[in-house]
């Protein structure tokens, strides 16, 4: 896909990875569309930092747990732009709990990780099939390796993003006729805010065994996730329903 003069939604785009993609995507002529639910000062940060650039950018507040900002997000950004070529489904939610702790994994902690990390990207995608059909466009999720792995912050974590992997593959043959493609990027660890937050005094520990037990002795940053979604973009327009493991060989 040529980028330039593309319009590109990305969910979570407040801070980390869809901060990180969003910047990368405006430097490479794409108009974004900078999507948060609560953290307005990063949004308008990115925004901030994109028009800096010479990019474009706008922000909209939307909960991807609720069908109905789903589609005013969508709509919102096709109102702003007049097309909708690239989605990218990065709002992500989890709360940190030890898979040992069963009783801890409350029904609250479950539908909140689903209603995220699956059916809000099932709610985006849904929304801008139709748009997406016009120019033949792209949906790239952003996954996990736990994903893929019995390893992660909490059993529903893993679950939702085995789902996200599957919904991915079942998106891509679907919307293939419509010349849609559907790609997933799963990374490890990241180091950034986020995860040393959730990790709290364990973020130590989990960076030196990621790096103890990695092909490539290196942790991902956001800005390495957001590459790989380029690239990804960019790529082969025959690459559809593929879920790719960034992970610096961790899981080999």
């Amino acid at each position: 896909m040529e980028l330039k003069n593309k319009v590109a939604l990305v969910t979570g785009a407040s801070s980390g990875v869809g901060a990180q993609t969003a910047t990368q995507l405006a430097q490479n002529g794409v108009r974004v569309v900078i999507n948060y639910a609560n953290n307005k000062q990063g949004a308008l940060k990115t925004q901030q930092h994109i028009t800096s650039l010479g990019g474009q950018a706008e922000i909209y507040q939307a909960d991807v747990r609720d069908q109905q900002q789903c589609t005013d997000l969508v709509e919102f950004a096709v109102a702003t732009y007049q097309r909708l070529d690239i989605v990218i489904n990065n709002a992500g939610y989890t709360q940190f709990v030890p898979h040992h702790e069963l009783d801890l994994l409350s029904d609250d902690v479950w539908q909140q990780t689903l209603a995220t990390n699956l059916l809000g990207p099932f709610y985006i995608s849904r929304a801008a099939v139709p748009h997406l059909a016009i120019s033949g466009g792209e949906i790239v999720m952003t996954s996990s390796i736990a994903g893929l792995t019995a390893h992660g912050s909490s059993i529903a974590y893993c679950a939702s993003k085995s789902g996200l992997n599957n919904l991915t593959k079942t998106l891509a043959k679907t919307l293939g006729p419509q010349n849609i493609r559907v790609n997933a990027i799963c990374p490890g660890l990241i180091d950034d805010k986020w995860a040393e937050s959730g990790w709290g005094d364990n973020w130590q520990a989990a960076k030196d065994y990621t790096l103890a037990h990695s092909a490539i002795k290196r942790i991902s940053q956001s800005s390495d996730v957001a590459a790989s979604i380029l690239a990804i973009l960019i790529g082969s327009d025959n690459m559809t329903g593929q879920v790719i493991r960034l992970d610096s060989g961790l899981t080999l």
